[in-house]
């Protein structure tokens, strides 16, 4: 038995007066309740108990260990009984790191809804791009663009969906459409500057009929570290963009944007929840994670199929 197993035994004689009634509580023999006795007194350097063949009291000892002792304990389920309400009442504060993108086009818009079914939930959103580890600094889960090496963190697929390339309507007409990813080269592109890991810098990926994927080395007048900026100037006309479908979706939708070269699409890297591996989420980080999937679920959107023989061949 463990120290804290040998105090509880000392409680319970202590409580009950009786080492076999203290036993047949703690659901362990008397040979063992005494044993546990027999370690404290020996830890302390004290004798806690009188025991005699018909009765057994505290000593002195006894009682200032017992009263501690249960003043302890009594924190302790206290404790216990408070992070249990917190479990089922679903309060207190999570704190979250997510994209400026996704806070802005999906976040935000669904809060509403989200403190209408736990209006005792309070969130601390973090608007900063993090790529070694988003969950350091202390948060309890990070939405995260691109995969992660770190193997001590846990990931939940958010948005899965092609890499759309993409420009407006306007700049088209001025530039011309391209037909196969090499016409990216003659184009002006928006080229993401979002670090060494980024899928979306300047080289930008295909696949042909086979499968096989192909890199086009693009080049452009703006370069931009922000997915919101990436999006406003494709709409301005001033180049064609690629980024995940999802941050495009609306505009495509809507016209403002039109996608380019689909039959060339590959899958892009997911947006994902991460957070800590440990063993015991908490359930208001839980109905976090819960929420953030159902509120995205539209958003996936398979690859298309890849170019047929006539698309590679014009």
């Amino acid at each position: 038995m463990n120290k804290f197993q040998d105090i509880l035994a000392f409680v319970r004689v202590a409580e009950l007066g009786s080492f076999t009634t203290a036993a047949r509580a703690l659901s362990i023999s008397t040979s063992a309740v005494t044993k546990s006795i027999n370690r404290v007194e020996g830890d302390l350097g004290v004798q806690l108990l009188h025991r005699t063949t018909r009765q057994m009291h505290l000593t002195d000892y006894g009682r200032e260990y017992f009263e501690r002792c249960t003043g302890i304990l009594g924190d302790l389920d206290a404790a216990e009984a408070e992070i249990r309400k917190t479990q089922t009442e679903l309060s207190g504060m999570v704190k979250i790191s997510v994209t400026p993108s996704f806070g802005r086009k999906t976040l935000i818009p669904a809060l509403n809804e989200f403190y209408r079914r736990y209006p005792k939930l309070v969130l601390e959103l973090s608007l900063k791009v993090r790529s070694a580890n988003p969950v350091e600094g202390g948060f309890d889960l990070a939405v995260h663009a691109g995969r992660l090496a770190d193997s001590g963190l846990v990931t939940r697929s958010l948005i899965k969906g092609p890499r759309k390339t993409v420009a407006s309507p306007a700049y088209l007409e001025r530039m011309g459409i391209p037909k196969q990813p090499k016409d990216l080269i003659g184009h002006n592109c928006i080229v993401g500057t979002f670090g060494a890991a980024s899928p979306f810098g300047p080289g930008w990926l295909f696949r042909d009929a086979s499968g096989r994927e192909e890199v086009v080395r693009v080049s452009g007048s703006l370069g931009v570290d922000s997915g919101d900026v990436l999006r406003e100037a494709a709409l301005a006309g001033i180049g064609i963009a690629q980024a995940t479908y999802w941050l495009f979706q609306e505009e495509i939708q809507n016209g403002k944007l039109v996608p380019l070269l689909e039959n060339y699409e590959i899958e892009a890297e997911p947006i994902s929840i991460v957070f800590p591996a440990h063993r015991h989420v908490p359930a208001k980080v839980r109905a976090v994670v819960d929420y953030l999937l159902e509120i995205t679920a539209p958003s996936n959107k398979p690859a298309s199929p890849g170019p047929g023989p006539d698309e590679l061949n014009p």
